[in-house]
């Protein structure tokens, strides 16, 4: 509210001085006629309240562990006590596959998020480190190359490219290709969407 005041003071030649005392905002509150407000926490006989906070005082340990689970980024030094088994390297590289179908779903252009997400999540959890890699260096590349390559509007990269034309990025530009996605299918799109969880 003060800059506003300030901004039409300037708007109409004036200047704003620490002079022009400007009224501060109170916070209010309405009732509706129910008086003051009182915990039930307070009230001494109230037996809900001494049972809310018996169950409350129980669940307060796990409920801290759990948010500050929650709130802790995934990565294996930090999933020390993971109970699922896995050494930390798996852990890392399973880390590493979520992250890319993230990025693979989430490039902005609705085209290349159906067509190389759908993909990824279909395929990457299947892929070898060395696949990885190089999966990893063409979802570095830009959007729209991206997008060319997997609409064939222009060749794979010279250097993702192999002899053999069985490479991890010919691979994916040949399942683009022949991907009922293009199709303008108003229920296929829609099932591929809820299918990789894109919707």
């Amino acid at each position: 509210m003060q800059r506003l005041c300030r901004f039409a003071l300037r708007a109409n030649g004036l200047r704003s001085n620490n002079a022009i005392a400007l009224p501060r905002q109170q916070a209010r509150a309405y009732l509706g006629g129910a008086g003051d407000m009182k915990s039930r926490r307070y009230t001494a006989d109230d037996e809900v309240a001494k049972r809310e906070q018996e169950l409350w005082d129980r669940a307060q340990p796990r409920y801290e562990e759990i948010m500050e689970r929650h709130l802790r980024l995934p990565t294996a030094e930090n999933d020390a006590n993971d109970s699922t088994g896995m050494s930390e390297e798996e852990r890392n590289l399973a880390v590493r596959k979520k992250r890319l179908v993230y990025r693979s779903k989430q490039r902005g252009w609705l085209e290349v998020d159906l067509l190389l997400g759908t993909w990824a999540a279909e395929n990457v959890s299947n892929l070898s480190v060395s696949e990885l890699d190089e999966f990893e260096k063409f979802v570095n590349l830009e959007t729209i190359d991206i997008y060319n390559v997997l609409t064939l509007r222009t060749d794979v990269p010279e250097d993702m490219r192999t002899s053999a034309g069985d490479g991890l990025v010919e691979r994916i530009a040949q399942w683009a290709k022949e991907s009922p996605l293009g199709k303008a299918d108003k229920e296929k799109y829609v099932e591929v969407k809820t299918k990789n969880n894109l919707i």
